[in-house]
């Protein structure tokens, strides 16, 4: 699914592309001071502190013209409730008060989601070659045999996956399947990481490696001739 936001603070534009680009959703930025098309936009962000040449309100005026029913989350500033109010007035689905955490932007933005297409939240499986996601139980299947692995594990896998063939920073990493815990020891992911490769199976020999990417983080690749064994 395709996001689009707001926002002319460079921070806050970093922090809502990292986290829900983790997630596997399609971030695009948009500008205030043009005329925007929201076609393939399945929700829309916007940071309600007013910047450029028009008002946040007005803005939600022309997103509602090209599309009505298109959810809205407002992004407003914390102890300002008339803001959050005037957001919702002018036709806004939600608010989320800044600073932003991360686990709540993704869950207000699913939960949004899941509200205005339902029938796209019916199809809970990412498949990917002989590896069968389950994302409501957080279940990984290899030709139909279950695997046993851990939440963080399970989102781990799913990261790689989805960002298969990319390099992966460390810091990305740790924002996506550990939200940011800064006093994380570096050894819990590389111990999560080891036990992925070995869970899965992800090695040369059945087309993957997951290998580590010097001083940076870890890559996933799909490679296009298994090695022999």
């Amino acid at each position: 699914m395709r996001i689009a936001f707001h926002t002319k603070d460079p921070d806050l534009a970093e922090a809502i592309r990292e986290t829900l680009s983790a997630k596997g959703y399609d971030c695009v930025q948009l500008e205030r001071s043009r005329t925007q098309s929201y076609q393939d936009v399945q929700i829309c962000l916007i940071d309600w502190q007013a910047h450029g040449n028009s008002s946040p309100q007005t803005m939600l005026q022309q997103l509602r013209r090209q599309s009505p029913s298109m959810p809205v989350l407002a992004l407003t500033e914390r102890n300002r409730i008339e803001e959050a109010l005037a957001a919702l007035a002018a036709g806004a689905s939600d608010y989320l008060v800044k600073p932003i955490r991360r686990n709540e932007l993704v869950l207000r933005s699913e939960v949004l989601l899941r509200n205005a297409y339902p029938e796209r939240y019916t199809q809970d499986l990412a498949v990917y070659g002989p590896y069968c996601f389950e994302l409501r139980s957080g279940r990984i299947t290899r030709d139909g045999a279950t695997l046993d692995l851990t939440q963080k594990e399970f989102e781990l896998a799913l990261l790689l996956f989805r960002h298969l063939d990319r390099p992966l920073s460390r810091a990305f990493i740790r924002d996506a399947v550990w939200s940011g815990e800064l006093e994380m020891p570096s050894r819990t992911m590389d111990t999560h990481v080891s036990r992925v490769r070995s869970k899965l199976g992800l090695h040369p020999e059945n087309g993957f490696r997951l290998a580590p990417v010097y001083s940076y983080g870890y890559r996933l690749e799909q490679l296009a001739h298994p090695s022999p064994q």
